[in-house]
């Protein structure tokens, strides 16, 4: 039997309303490269912390673990915010109405919070058939919001032309190597909300001298102030780790605030030629 650790309360998680009128939690959990047969620890230790965004895909081969954690935490289903991600090799019309039907299966619940195109693929053209199937899907309260993740503004632009319907949010590589504020601006001023994955650089950033004194002077780790600048920056961040320590620690980020001089430093260690880890959306047209 599952017994439930002694759980050290949390500031309660913000919220951030989406273009469409939900809400979405400004800091989740992601499980992205964690083993079907090992995330639900995972995932309850985060539901016990205090999480109530989960963050999944198709493409991580773990959502039917995710879902029996998610079934048997015993938090009610409208306390969370379930995310998962439509596989490249899924897209297309009725390919990704069949798609979401499988998500919903394997994750043991009637409707998603929010549905993403996990790559635009361009080389394949085939995102926008892709969006009509999630738009149909909106409406059909199999999903309450939809987005896209990777996406550059032209291909958004092409979304709705197509379709008259913006994407809720934007699910991109984001951490302080690389900022995408050339990006940013576009996304504001169309209210989308970007969703940051990756969000410590895939742990380069913890080791930066500027991160450290940060640190240092916050009594915190790197972690957490990388996590805070995120939050400060307005978006919406979902760190992965699956050490029940570091998840609990990566929640605990509401009990102190950067400087303007600490962003402004932060800001300063931007890379936009150098520091992306993922693949380029541009190009990116693998099936999986």
């Amino acid at each position: 039997m599952y017994e439930r650790p002694v759980v050290v309360p949390v500031p309660p998680v913000s919220h951030v309303e989406l273009n469409d009128m939900w809400h979405i939690p400004a800091l989740g959990f992601g499980v992205w490269q964690i083993e079907n047969d090992k995330v639900g620890g995972a995932v309850r230790t985060a539901i016990e912390a205090g999480y109530r965004l989960i963050d999944t895909a198709q493409g991580y081969d773990n959502e039917a673990g995710v879902g029996k954690a998610i079934t048997e935490s015993g938090v009610p289903r409208g306390e969370l915010f379930l995310t998962t991600k439509l596989r490249t090799k899924s897209m297309g019309y009725d390919e990704a109405l069949a798609g979401i039907q499988e998500s919903l299966e394997a994750l043991q619940v009637d409707y998603l919070d929010l549905f993403l195109i996990h790559w635009p693929t361009p080389a394949r053209n085939n995102y926008v058939d892709t969006w009509r199937a999630f738009v149909e899907a909106q409406k059909e309260g199999l999903v309450r919001s939809i987005g896209v993740s990777n996406f550059l503004p032209e291909h958004i632009d092409r979304l709705i032309e197509a379709t008259g319907i913006i994407p809720a949010v934007n699910q991109l590589e984001l951490h302080p190597y690389y900022q995408q504020r050339d990006v940013r601006e576009y996304h504001q001023r169309m209210g989308i909300q970007i969703e940051s994955y990756s969000p410590l650089g895939h742990g380069e950033v913890l080791d930066d001298p500027v991160m450290r004194e940060i640190a240092d002077k916050h009594s915190v780790s790197p972690a957490q102030v990388i996590l805070r600048w995120h939050l400060q920056e307005g978006l919406v961040v979902i760190p992965k780790s699956a050490t029940p320590e570091r998840i609990r620690a990566n929640l605990d980020v509401f009990g102190f605030e950067l400087s303007e001089a600490d962003m402004e430093r932060i800001a300063g260690l931007d890379d936009p030629e150098g520091g992306r880890t993922s693949s380029d959306p541009a190009t990116f047209n693998d099936l999986y």
